[in-house]
C-alpha cells in the first residue's frame, strides 16, 4: 500500500470514529429514559405534592363537617329550616377547597412525557376514592336533644375552622385567601348554631 493510500485510509477511519462519537453523544443526550429530572423539576414536584396534601386535608375536613350536618338533619328533621342554608354553604366550601386537584402525577424521566394521568388511571383513582368514601368511618352519633345536637355541630364547625386557619401558614397565597374565607364562615356558623338564635 502506498503512502497516499495509507493516509486516505487513516483520514476515513478518523472521520468514521468522530461520527460514531457524535452519534453516541447525541443518543445519550436525547434519551430521556436515562436522564434524571433536574433539581428544579424535583423541587416543583415537592411543592406540588405539599399543596395537594394541604388541599386534601382541607377538603377532608370540609366533607367531614358536611357529613355531620347530614347526620344531624337525619336525626332532627325539624332543624332543616335552620340548618339547610348552613349546609349548602359548607357543601360549596368543600367543592371550592377541592378545585385545583388533590393529587400530583410524579415527574416523568422524559421531559416530553405527559404530565397528566391517563383516562384509565383517572377512572381507577375516582373509583378508589368513591369506594374509600363509602366505606369510611361513620360520623359520631347525634345527641337526642336538638339543643345538644346543635352544640355538637357548632363544635365541629369551630374545629374545622381552626384547621383551616392553621393551614394558612403553608398555603399558597390564593388558596390561603380561600382558607381564610372558609374559616371565617365556619366561625360565623358556629355562632349562629349556638348563640345567634334560640334552638
Amino acid at each position: 500500500m502506498t503512502t497516499t493510500g495509507r493516509r486516505a485510509l487513516l483520514r476515513a477511519g478518523a472521520a468514521a470514529g468522530t461520527a460514531a462519537l457524535v452519534g453516541c453523544s447525541s443518543s445519550a443526550d436525547g434519551d430521556g429514559g436515562t436522564r434524571k429530572p433536574s433539581a428544579a423539576r424535583l423541587e416543583a414536584e415537592r411543592v406540588a405534592r405539599a399543596e395537594a396534601a394541604l388541599r386534601l386535608r382541607s377538603v377532608t375536613a370540609a366533607r367531614g363537617l358536611l357529613e355531620r350536618y347530614d347526620a344531624v338533619l337525619s336525626a332532627h328533621p325539624a332543624l332543616a329550616p335552620r340548618l339547610a342554608p348552613l349546609r349548602r354553604s359548607v357543601a360549596a366550601h368543600a367543592k371550592a377547597l377541592g378545585e385545583g386537584g388533590t393529587t400530583v402525577t410524579p415527574v416523568a424521566s422524559s421531559p416530553s412525557a405527559p404530565a397528566t394521568p391517563s383516562p384509565s388511571a383517572s377512572a381507577t383513582a375516582s373509583t378508589t376514592a368513591s369506594a374509600t368514601a363509602s366505606s369510611g368511618p361513620k360520623p359520631p352519633p347525634v345527641a337526642v336533644d336538638p339543643r345538644a345536637a346543635l352544640k355538637e355541630l357548632a363544635a365541629a364547625e369551630r374545629e374545622a375552622s381552626d384547621r383551616h386557619t392553621a393551614a394558612l401558614v403553608t398555603a399558597p397565597p390564593e388558596y390561603a385567601r380561600l382558607l381564610a374565607s372558609v374559616a371565617a364562615a365556619g366561625a360565623a356558623h358556629a355562632y349562629l348554631l349556638t348563640e345567634g338564635a334560640p334552638a
